[in-house]
């Protein structure tokens, strides 16, 4: 088995399933319980939450932990429009943000807020004077993704930070994909609010954390308790967020992102050496995340693709997870230009610190053997011709 959809979820590591099932067993008092068990656990989430912020260099009262990604853009997102409602109303996107942003702001305009959606270029670069221009006296918001979920582009969320700050207008950026594969320093970037997920870096599903700068203020958009500094409330899950402590400090940051880039770079020249490959998203692999490749094959469909590689236990996907099922075509790949022959034809391959050599050959072998049409009386299915 050859699994390749580590932007979707990645493998929990074995380390981290020990401290979720030792915490399950043994530390499963109630943290805001008074008793000693209670108080056991709560010193276990204060350590959680330490290392949480150490990864990101913010301080342990900045974190607030929620159940997803999903969640977090949610509660960064609405939270703030929630609580300063009263004042300016215009925010600033992109049109190629995750879903539970774009759909938190269809939300939020049939609540009477303006939003602007920035187009971007045919690599999915958002271009810092647009964001300049589009900044009026009445933003207060600009939210853009770190690192696109399909295409890989990183954005430079310095310079639009740095940016924001100077015209007085919050930034928010979504980091689920760039987390520990992209430097994040909220010390030196002027980040105002953040969104992570710990599935993608081999902790479990169901765990996620937002970053809050001291001194902004939103509204919680779960009511109940006084868990989380009174924003999310509910019993936190500890053993999960243990796990995702666990999985940021088996993270090396150096070597792992080193490996995976040798792996994206080696399967992108192989790719790029077949007739009628087109790479989807920066050229230029600095400015693309670690672990993703995005190809079209021209006048084929994606679907087909994954289907056959999948008959061979080779896991790629096309386009985003969130809509995979969906056979529409992707809105990131309309949003850069794709062209018609290559815009149905795409799939996404993304790596991780578990890849090997051996998983990318096996996949660019049963690929090629795929898309030239060979063996076992394989018809590729043609569109437009």
């Amino acid at each position: 088995m050859s699994y390749l959809d580590n932007n979707a979820t990645t493998k929990v590591a074995p380390e981290v399933c020990d401290v979720i099932l030792d915490c399950l067993k043994k530390d499963y008092g109630n943290p805001s319980s008074l008793h000693k068990l209670g108080q056991a656990s709560a010193n276990l989430l204060a350590e959680a939450r330490e290392r949480v912020a150490s990864s990101i260099n913010a301080y342990p009262d900045e974190i607030i932990f929620v159940g997803s990604g999903s969640e977090a853009n949610n509660l960064c997102i609405k939270g703030f429009c929630d609580f300063h409602a009263d004042k300016r109303k215009h925010i600033i996107t992109s049109s190629i943000e995750h879903p539970s942003v774009l759909e938190v702001y269809r939300v939020l305009e049939a609540k009477g807020f303006e939003v602007t959606y920035l187009p971007v270029n045919t690599e999915g670069f958002i271009a810092l004077d647009e964001i300049e221009k589009a900044i009026r006296p009445d933003t207060f918001l600009v939210s853009l993704m770190h690192a696109n979920n399909e295409i890989g582009t990183i954005q430079p969320i310095e310079k639009i930070s740095q940016m924001c700050r100077r015209q007085n207008v919050i930034f928010h950026t979504d980091a689920v994909q760039s987390f520990l594969k992209v430097p994040l320093d909220v010390q030196k970037i002027p980040i105002d609010l953040a969104s992570f997920s710990g599935h993608k870096i081999h902790g479990p599903k169901g765990i996620g954390f937002v970053y809050k700068r001291r001194g902004l203020s939103i509204t919680s958009q779960v009511n109940g308790g006084g868990q989380e500094m009174k924003l999310r409330a509910g019993t936190e899950n500890l053993a999960f967020i243990l796990g995702l402590a666990k999985a940021i400090g088996i993270f090396d940051i150096k070597k792992d992102v080193m490996q995976m880039r040798k792996l994206q770079s080696h399967a992108i020249d192989k790719l790029l050496s077949m007739p009628n490959i087109r790479l989807n998203g920066p050229k230029d692999l600095v400015k693309r995340i670690c672990n993703n490749i995005n190809i079209s094959v021209s006048h084929v469909e994606g679907e087909f693709l994954l289907e056959q590689l999948s008959q061979s236990n080779i896991f790629v996907s096309t386009g985003s997870a969130c809509s995979s099922k969906s056979t529409k075509v992707s809105p990131v790949l309309r949003a850069i230009n794709c062209p018609p022959e290559y815009i149905h034809g795409n799939i996404r391959i993304s790596l991780s610190r578990y890849t090997t050599m051996k998983d990318v050959n096996n996949f660019i072998k049963e690929f090629e053997r795929i898309v030239s049409g060979k063996g076992n009386g394989l018809n590729i299915t043609i569109y437009g011709n």
